[in-house]
C-alpha cells in the first residue's frame, strides 16, 4: 500500500539564494550552494537503507510552488507515487501537477492545508545517498 516514508526536503523562497547559501556556509559551517544542499542519512533500524533530505533555496520570483503563494514547500518521500496519487484522488485531494520523471525520481504536487503545496517524491530505486 502506498505510503509516506519520510521527509524528502524543505524548500523556501529567498530574495537572494546565493547570499542565503553563503550565510549557511559562513555562519553555520554548513556548506551550501545557491540551490541548497543535501543531507545524507542512513536508517538507524535498517543500516542498509540510505537516502538524503534536501534543503532547497528558490528565488522569491520562482513559480515552482504554484498555486501556493506561500514562501515554503514541503517535500515528502513516498514508496509508490502512482498508488499515493490514486489514494489522494479518492480522498478529494487536488493534484496540481505530475512532473516528468527525471534522474532524481518522480514528483507530483498536491494542495495541502492552508493552500501549501506539498511535493510528493518517489526517489529512483538506485537513488544516491549523497
Amino acid at each position: 500500500m502506498a505510503k509516506i516514508t519520510g521527509l524528502g526536503g524543505f524548500f523556501w523562497k529567498t530574495s537572494d539564494p546565493a547570499a542565503t547559501a553563503k550565510w549557511f556556509t559562513d555562519i553555520l559551517d554548513l556548506p551550501t550552494d545557491s540551490w541548497g544542499r543535501v543531507f545524507p542519512w542512513r536508517a538507524a533500524d535498517q543500516p542498509d537503507e540510505s537516502g538524503y533530505t534536501v534543503m532547497g533555496l528558490h528565488a522569491t520570483s520562482s513559480d515552482y510552488f504554484k498555486p501556493s503563494t506561500r514562501e515554503f514547500m514541503i517535500n515528502l518521500r513516498v514508496d509508490d507515487l502512482d498508488g499515493m496519487l490514486e489514494k489522494l484522488r479518492a480522498r478529494g485531494v487536488e493534484i496540481v501537477k505530475i512532473h516528468d520523471p527525471d534522474s532524481f525520481g518522480r514528483f507530483a504536487h498536491i494542495v495541502g492545508p492552508d493552500g501549501v503545496t506539498l511535493e510528493l517524491w518517489q526517489p529512483p530505486a538506485d537513488a544516491p545517498s549523497e
